[in-house]
């Protein structure tokens, strides 16, 4: 199987109607079209508790929604594109490679998934694009990405879930150029706002500032930062292989 994702941009304000409308019609009808399995995270009023750790800019639509689907072949997607492009005016779709570094259960933070698809999962989600820098060959990029960031910022951070998708190419015309979409799962809205639960500090304040840097230190090394967005979302497995 492949896994494309989709990623709609949109008004903040209809984040509820971009919920329903990918949950209620565009979900079951991208299974009725062929889908294998689907995960839809959206940036609904449940996950807008949580700040996005980027703020999107000033003029930008923000992210509302990621739309996982697994298929047999990707160049027979076009019934799905035709489904997602009603729930959404911004869609840009991708082709990618998808790394579970972490699931529900492999972390301390949560134990293993044990809710049906179609229900909300606990904690919150945010959701990432990133970009390598221009001046970052590929293999020392995935090198600081795998390497380096993925596990210690396991280690910094209280993580339940952590998806790598590594984008192989973009599948719609003129989607922007994204490299890399990363989702990360939380316990709760209350540990990705605030800074002493996002990094681990035990309560003690004097650690924030060195965990803070370490971080910022790493992140750095193998992402264009001013090009990185993200968004807080609610995660759905509408329908997985396994739960």
């Amino acid at each position: 199987m492949e896994k494309l994702i989709y990623l709609l941009w949109g008004d903040d304000k209809n984040r509820e109607d971009v919920r329903t409308s990918l949950l209620d019609e565009v979900g079951p009808a991208l299974l009725d079209a062929g889908a294998r399995a689907i995960t839809v995270n959206v940036h609904d009023d449940a996950a807008a508790e949580a700040p996005a750790p980027v703020p999107t800019p000033d003029g930008e639509n923000p992210l509302l929604a990621e739309v996982s689907t697994w298929v047999d072949a990707y160049d027979r997607r076009g019934p799905f594109e035709d489904l997602l492009a009603a729930a959404a005016p911004n869609v840009a779709g991708y082709l990618v490679v998808e790394s579970v570094y972490d699931d529900y259960g492999t972390t301390r933070w949560a134990g293993p998934r044990d809710w049906p698809d179609g229900q909300r999962s606990p904690g919150v989600l945010t959701v990432g694009l990133i970009h390598r820098p221009s001046d970052l060959g590929y293999d020392e990029w995935i090198e600081r990405w795998h390497g380096i960031q993925s596990p210690r910022s396991g280690e910094l951070q209280p993580r339940t879930r952590y998806v790598r998708n590594e984008v192989v190419r973009a599948l719609t015309p003129d989607a922007p150029e994204v490299h890399g979409i990363v989702e990360e799962g939380w316990p709760s809205a209350e540990h990705v706002a605030d800074p002493m639960l996002f990094f681990n500090t035990g309560g003690d304040t004097a650690a924030l500032g060195p965990l803070v840097e370490e971080m910022l230190a790493n992140v750095n090394a193998c992402l264009d930062l001013t090009r990185f967005r993200s968004s807080t979302m609610s995660e759905y497995f509408v329908r997985s292989a396994n739960i």
